[in-house]
C-alpha cells in the first residue's frame, strides 16, 4: 500500500477520532479502540492478527503503567483523606506569610501536584483558596489561577500523572531523567506561570454570585454577575453546582491532628528521590556492582511508590489510628477514578501498535522528516494540535507518542534527549486549556469565571506556560 494511501487512512483516523470523542460523546477509550479497529483493517492488517495486534499494544502499555498509576493515585488518597494535603498548604501560608500566600499555594499546587492528580488536587486546594481570599478581601483568582496553573503543569510534565508516563514508556525514555530534568524545567515553568498571573489579575473579573456568596458572605446589595472584590449571592451555582460543600473539613479528620508539613514534604519525595538515585546509579556505578543492583530495584518507579504506599499506610494511617480495614478501604477507594485513565492510556497504547504494525507510522516518519522541523518541535506542535482539537492533556499525550515513536526511533535519538522530547510532548498539552478542556470547567466553575473571563486567564496562562515550557527543553537540548 502506498504511502499517500497510508497517509490517507491515518488522518481520516485521527479526524474520526476527534469527531467521536467531541461530536458524538463517546467516551475516548471506546473511540480509540473503535478507530484502532478501523484503522488496522484500512490499513491492510489481516483479521487473523488484529486480535494479536490490539492485545500487544494494549498488554506492553498497561504492563508497565497501570501499576505506576494503580500506586501514585493510592498514595495521593491517602495523603488527601489524612488531612495531609490541607496542613501543608496551611503549612506554606504560614511560613511564607500573609504577603506571599499566593506564592505559597502556588508551590502547594506544585508539591502536592505531584501524586495528587489534578481534579483532585483543585477540589482539595480550592477551599484554602476560598478562605485566604475572604480574609484578605483580596480577589479568588488572585489565588486560585497560579495555584490551578502548577498542578496542571505537573499533571502534563511529570511522572506518575498517567500521560507522563504512557509517553515515556511509548518512545522509550527513562523516567527518572524525565523526572530529572522535568522538576527543575516545572518549576521554572510554574514560577513564571506565577508571575504572569499577577500581572492577569490586575484586573477585575466578572464572577458568579454564588461562588461570591461562598467565598465572601450575603451580599450588601443584591442580584447580577458581579466584580471580583464584591459580595453577593446564595447557595449554589448554576447548573447545580454546589460550592458549599467544598469549604466543609473532611469528616472523621477533624478530631485527629493532621500530620505535620515535614511528614507530608518526605513521603511525597520519598519516590522521586528513589527514582533519581536508581537513574543515577545506572548511569555512573559499575555494571555488576552490587550497589547498582540494590539502587536499580529500589529506583524502579513501580517500586518506589510501592514503598511509599506502605510508608504513607503507616505514617499517615497506622500511626494516627487507621486499622488496616480502614487503610485497606481508603488504598482501594482510589482505583475506580484512575480505571478509566488507565484503560485510555492502554488504548493509546493499541493506536500506536496499529500505526507500526500497519506501516502508518513509517509513512508519517517519512513525511515529518521531509519538512526538515526539529523532532522537539515537532513533538511540541503535534502535542499542542491535539490538545487544542480534542480537549484532553492526557489524550493528547498518548497519541502524540503514537504518531511520533516511529520517527524517534529512526532519529536513533540518546536517553537524555528523548527525555526532552517527552516533556516537550508535556508542554504542549499544557497549553490551550479551553471550552473542550473538562479541567477548564472544573476551574472556572470553582473559581466562579464566566466563559470570556475563562478564556483571558485561564486559556492564556496554561498557553504562556506551556510555551515557555517547551523553550526551556529547546534551551537543554544542545547539553544532553
Amino acid at each position: 500500500m502506498s504511502h499517500t494511501t497510508l497517509l490517507t487512512i491515518a488522518v481520516a483516523g485521527v479526524a474520526a477520532l476527534l469527531l467521536l470523542i467531541l461530536k458524538a460523546k463517546v467516551q475516548p477509550f471506546v473511540a480509540l479502540m473503535v478507530i484502532s479497529i478501523g484503522v488496522a483493517l484500512a490499513a491492510g492488517v489481516p483479521a487473523a492478527d488484529l486480535v494479536k495486534t490490539i492485545e500487544d499494544g494494549m498488554g506492553s502499555t498497561l504492563g508497565h503503567i497501570a501499576t505506576i498509576i494503580a500506586l501514585g493515585a493510592m498514595i495521593g488518597r491517602i495523603i488527601e483523606l489524612s488531612g495531609g494535603a490541607h496542613a501543608f498548604a496551611h503549612s506554606l501560608i504560614e511560613k511564607f506569610g500573609s504577603r506571599r500566600t499566593p506564592l505559597a499555594l502556588t508551590v502547594a499546587g506544585f508539591v502536592l501536584g505531584i501524586p495528587v492528580f489534578f481534579e483532585v488536587g483543585l477540589i482539595i486546594l480550592m477551599p484554602i483558596a476560598y478562605g485566604v481570599a475572604r480574609a484578605s478581601r483580596k480577589p479568588l483568582l488572585v489565588y486560585a489561577l497560579p495555584m490551578g496553573a502548577a498542578m496542571l503543569t505537573v499533571h502534563a510534565f511529570l511522572p506518575p500523572h498517567p500521560g507522563a508516563v504512557a509517553v515515556a514508556e511509548a518512545i522509550g525514555a527513562s523516567q527518572g531523567l524525565v523526572l530529572l530534568m522535568g522538576i527543575p524545567v516545572t518549576a521554572v515553568v510554574v514560577l513564571f506561570g506565577y508571575l504572569v498571573s499577577r500581572r492577569l489579575t490586575r484586573r477585575e473579573y466578572p464572577m458568579d454570585p454564588a461562588v461570591y456568596a461562598e467565598v465572601y458572605g450575603e451580599p450588601e446589595t443584591g442580584g447580577g454577575t458581579v466584580p471580583a472584590t464584591a459580595d453577593t449571592g446564595s447557595g449554589t451555582s448554576d447548573g447545580g453546582h454546589a460550592t458549599a460543600v467544598l469549604t466543609k473539613p473532611a469528616p472523621s479528620e477533624t478530631a485527629v491532628r493532621p500530620p505535620s508539613f515535614g511528614m507530608v514534604l518526605a513521603l511525597i519525595v520519598t519516590p522521586i528521590l528513589l527514582i533519581l538515585l536508581g537513574t543515577i546509579g545506572q548511569n555512573t556505578l559499575a555494571e555488576g556492582s552490587t550497589l547498582r543492583a540494590v539502587l536499580t530495584v529500589l529506583g524502579a518507579p513501580m517500586v518506589a511508590l510501592l514503598i511509599d504506599v506502605a510508608l504513607c499506610g503507616w505514617f499517615l494511617g497506622a500511626r494516627r489510628g487507621w486499622n488496616r480495614a480502614h487503610i485497606a478501604e481508603v488504598m482501594g477507594s482510589a482505583l475506580p477514578p484512575v480505571a478509566m485513565v488507565i484503560l485510555v492510556a492502554g488504548a493509546g497504547g493499541v493506536f500506536g501498535k496499529v500505526l507500526v504494525a500497519s506501516g502508518i507510522g513509517d509513512a508519517i516518519a517519512d513525511v515529518l522528516e521531509r519538512t526538515g522541523l526539529p523532532v522537539l518541535l515537532l513533538a511540541f506542535l503535534t502535542s499542542l494540535a491535539l490538545r487544542a482539537a480534542q480537549g484532553s492533556a492526557t489524550v493528547a499525550l498518548i497519541t502524540t507518542a503514537g504518531i511520533l515513536t516511529p520517527l524517534l526511533h529512526r532519529a536513533d535519538l540518546s536517553t537524555g534527549q528523548l527525555s526532552l522530547v517527552a516533556l516537550a510532548m508535556g508542554a504542549g498539552a499544557l497549553a490551550l486549556s479551553h471550552i473542550n478542556d473538562a479541567g477548564y470547567w472544573m476551574f472556572t466553575k470553582l473559581a466562579g469565571l464566566d466563559v470570556a473571563a475563562g478564556l483571558r486567564t485561564w486559556t492564556v496562562l496554561t498557553t504562556v506556560m506551556g510555551c515557555a515550557g517547551f523553550a526551556l527543553t529547546a534551551a537543554l537540548w544542545p547539553l544532553v
